[in-house]
């Protein structure tokens, strides 16, 4: 039974509904999760404010001292933690390994805390006036996390709220909870105080007690567009600083100048990868012209015919692609591939045929190649969260721009070309927040920030990176003088420091 966890210990409560685990590859259930309620999570966040007092008062040094022997515990027990995820979520354990990774680099960015919270200092700003600013910590912060990286999306939370002297409470997913009560106890491990990071698995009731409690100063979210939205609109209306980062819908434009076969190669990993279910996924591939967009679907046809589906876990020799989180996402997908054939789209490889379907209980789908897309259509202007690709065709990198630009997403994107001056153009006029040129997944390290444009993103500040700090600190100024006492006079006019 996966409960929570607080004061730096698992709790449990069996007066608590629970919902069940899945192991997404053998479609069976291996354990519960017990769902907090409003007042389990009021009384782990009153935990985290008490803990704060003294946790805001360690020094920097400590805390990235702490940050880094978490670090090394984490990559100590990679190989337990990529299984862990593997098992709830899916997806295979290399990909669950390079999760983890991606994620330690914002914890060794966060190390980095002494420097990153400097602030600011003016001498005589006035006569014998200095003023200098300080970035100081929030108090509690929450973060709600997505099911699809169980671990690297929290560390691109946590350790720079942790860094920077907040305390926190993370609410995962509870599809895949078992991978934050690890980290927790890696934090103990490491020597984090008692309360400073705490875990409170639960669903709608505890999002709400996080929104609505006084004593949450911030909240990180990370999902989908509709909840991203709810998550901003109400955090802010009880006065919390939010940074919700919702859905996308992200282009590839290939060139034709483009070299086909690393285009398909790049796209083979940037669509199906994780079984698409990747906000930084591609999902539509946009040919300039009918002579590329008919090579890139040949070689993808034929790629796609020998990718290896399968388990994530426990086999010989490791698959590309696992299954789907959960089989009312698989049918919903299916859904997706129905409508898109429906509206009139050329369905050239569909994944619902694909032999492991028909071999295992899991929730496997094929990778599934679209040609001919439109832009009405619904696999065009939804986000369908799975290994579903849209190859759409224009005539000019100008149509391309304006395509992508019209669309309310604006997460990511990339240009796969040989010509400088068609990537700055592209990277110059392109409304979107992350631009690739000749990458597939434009996902910035962790010392830039994570963030998209238009409806991806509710807040003004990304994830990560020096909007990461400033999401979590608020600046406090001071203005300092010491004058002579023969100098101090009753001054009742505006301070001009003249």
């Amino acid at each position: 039974m996966i409960g929570n966890y607080i004061n730096g210990a698992r709790v449990t409560d069996d007066s608590a509904p629970t919902a069940e685990i899945f192991d997404p590859a053998l479609g069976a259930v291996t354990g519960q999760v017990q769902l907090s309620s409003a007042q389990a999570t009021r009384d782990a966040i009153a935990n985290a404010a008490k803990a704060f007092e003294t946790w805001s008062k360690i020094t920097p040094l400590n805390r990235s001292r702490i940050l880094f022997k978490f670090k090394d515990l984490m990559e100590a027990n990679i190989d337990e933690l990529a299984n862990l995820i593997s098992r709830e979520h899916g997806k295979v354990e290399s990909d669950a390994k390079g999760e983890l990774t991606r994620g330690l680099e914002v914890v060794e960015f966060a190390c980095g805390i002494p420097h990153l919270q400097k602030g600011e200092h003016s001498r005589n700003v006035g006569r014998n006036v200095d003023s200098h600013s300080l970035m100081t910590p929030l108090g509690v912060c929450a973060g709600i996390t997505p099911f699809n990286f169980p671990a690297m999306v929290p560390m691109w939370m946590f350790p720079i709220a942790l860094a920077t002297g907040n305390t926190f409470i993370l609410k995962p997913s509870e599809k895949n909870p078992s991978i934050s009560i690890r980290m927790a106890e890696l934090l103990t491990q490491a020597g984090l105080p008692d309360g400073v990071f705490n875990v409170v698995q639960g669903g709608k009731e505890s999002v709400d007690e996080i929104l609505e409690n006084c004593q949450v100063e911030a909240v990180s979210f990370v999902g989908s567009t509709p909840i991203a939205e709810y998550i901003y609109q109400k955090g802010s209306q009880y006065g919390k600083r939010v940074q919700a980062l919702g859905g996308a819908k992200n282009h590839m434009v290939v060139m034709p100048d483009a070299d086909i076969s690393q285009v398909t190669g790049a796209l083979m990993g940037a669509a199906y990868g994780s079984a698409g279910e990747r906000c930084m996924a591609i999902s539509v591939a946009v040919a300039v012209g009918d002579e590329v967009a008919d090579a890139l679907v040949a070689q993808l046809s034929d790629e796609l015919q020998t990718m290896k589906v399968g388990p994530g876990y426990g086999v010989s020799e490791e698959n590309e692609m696992g299954p789907l989180v959960t089989e009312a996402h698989l049918e919903k997908v299916k859904g997706y591939i129905a409508a898109g054939k429906a509206e009139g789209a050329t369905l050239l490889v569909d994944g619902r045929e694909h032999d492991v379907t028909k071999t295992s209980s899991g929730y496997f789908l094929g990778g599934t190649l679209f040609d001919h897309v439109s832009k009405e259509m619904s696999i065009y202007q939804e986000e369908i969260f799975g290994p579903v690709l849209c190859v759409m065709r224009v005539k000019s990198l100008d149509e391309a721009i304006a395509l992508i630009n019209d669309h309310e997403f604006g997460n990511g994107t990339s240009i796969f070309t040989q010509n400088g001056m068609a990537s700055r153009e592209f990277s110059d006029q392109i409304q979107v927040g992350m631009v690739g040129i000749n990458v597939p997944i434009p996902v910035p390290m962790a010392f830039h920030s994570f963030g998209g444009w238009k409806r991806s993103l509710f807040g003004p500040l990304h994830m990560h990176g020096s909007d990461g700090v400033r999401f979590f600190t608020r600046m406090k100024t001071i203005t300092t003088r010491w004058p002579h006492v023969s100098q101090v006079t009753s001054d009742f006019i505006m301070p001009t420091m003249k």
